[in-house]
């Protein structure tokens, strides 16, 4: 199989900095940085025999294309110059946009040279046409996945919506998203989910006396708090906890007002992993727009040896067990009550981290995941 991804590179400067630590010691330069899920999705197809390449959609068309031209996102509800001008951008419809027409070039003349089995598109897509996927898909054989987190009811913009029946597979991590997409026309919907551990990365760091201190506090969070309009449940249950416990929140975006306080910084790749070895407690609250569940860390606080407390979601329960693996709640009061209790109980915490670490190695690997996408591709004869 040779699949190319077709993806935003949020975060550039992580990238550079990772490919530069493997070229010093002689190793291949990774496609992705370990801040995004696909870094760990390329090494499973890699170990399963299969090639892989990455289109940067992001990249602007006129001038250079190297990904020192890119800035990490950072979302915040202040207004900015950059803001205006990405809303006036935004604007002009896709099709006719210079840029963005240049950009579906690029993929096209891409696609040739790899010759993709699979057109792995991560979700989110504001730039690949559905015309450009229809030419692909017609001269070139190949098919096209569509990967995403995200519902597409809340996110995806118009172009994803209009492709959706080009798209042979969708692969989603809430249960919900996947139903929509169907509605939208997608002939086949998979609830994977796409995240995972990868025991390689996911491994409990052993902290140093002054990263004990740094990282101390009775609840960690990990994560992205606005817009509000998205994260209200989130906002809400730290500023429940905040007003008990000590909360320490690492994000690489700007916190609302109140919570600002209890910042402690930025957290990406490695250094997000340590952060959740020092854990006492790993609050994961998803997004008002998961209804089902399966974020990214609800896997990896697992691995990572955090201790979590996770809203009650369907798809929760569906992969963990709940009071042997981790604890859910079910309202901000519930909340409380449990997080006054597992610090009481240390002893508890540390018996159901140790079997929820054993339950990920076990069953929520990215090699895992693969077994389920080989299974569907290798079965389809691409």
């Amino acid at each position: 199989m040779r699949v190319l991804f077709v993806a935003s590179l949020h975060h550039p400067q992580e990238l550079l900095n990772e490919v530069a630590q493997a070229q010093a010691i002689g190793q291949p330069a990774p496609l992705f940085p370990s801040s995004m899920a696909w870094r760990f999705w390329d090494e499973a197809m890699q170990r399963r025999g299969w090639q892989t390449a990455v289109f940067w959609r992001n990249l602007p068309a006129y001038g250079s294309r190297s990904i020192r031209r890119l800035k990490a996102l950072k979302f915040s509800d202040r207004l900015s110059l950059g803001k205006m001008a990405r809303a006036i951008s935004n604007r002009i419809p896709p099709q006719i946009h210079p840029d963005i027409l240049r950009r579906n070039v690029f993929l096209a003349e891409e696609a040739a040279r790899f010759q993709p089995d699979i057109l792995w598109l991560v979700g989110d897509n504001r730039v690949i046409l559905p015309h450009t996927l229809a030419e692909l898909k017609e001269r070139l054989g190949l098919r096209v996945v569509y990967a995403s987190g995200v519902s597409p009811i809340v996110f995806s913009h118009s172009i994803e919506r209009q492709a959706a029946r080009l798209y042979d597979q969708v692969y989603v991590n809430d249960y919900y998203h996947g139903i929509q997409w169907l509605e939208l026309g997608a002939p086949r919907m998979e609830c994977l989910p796409i995240v995972a551990i990868d025991p390689i990365y996911h491994v409990p760091a052993q902290l140093s006396e002054d990263e004990q201190r740094a990282y101390a506090c009775d609840v960690t969070f990990v994560g992205t708090l606005l817009p509000l309009s998205l994260y209200h449940e989130r906002v809400a249950a730290l500023e429940k906890l905040a007003r008990s416990f000590r909360v320490g929140i690492w994000s690489i975006h700007d916190l609302p007002d109140s919570l600002k306080p209890h910042s402690r910084g930025a957290a990406l790749g490695r250094q997000m992993f340590r952060v959740l070895s020092g854990a006492t407690i790993s609050l994961n609250t998803h997004g008002d727009f998961m209804r089902w569940g399966g974020n990214m860390r609800l896997f990896e606080s697992a691995a990572l040896g955090a201790f979590q407390l996770v809203d009650n979601r369907p798809g929760v329960a569906t992969w963990f067990t709940i009071g042997e693996h981790l604890d859910t709640f079910i309202n901000l009061d519930d909340l409380h009550d449990k997080v006054a209790h597992y610090l009481a109980h240390p002893e508890q915490r540390q018996h159901m981290v140790e079997a929820a670490r054993n339950h990920v190695l076990a069953c929520h690997t990215y090699d895992h995941r693969m077994a389920q996408v080989a299974a569907w591709a290798e079965g389809n004869n691409l």
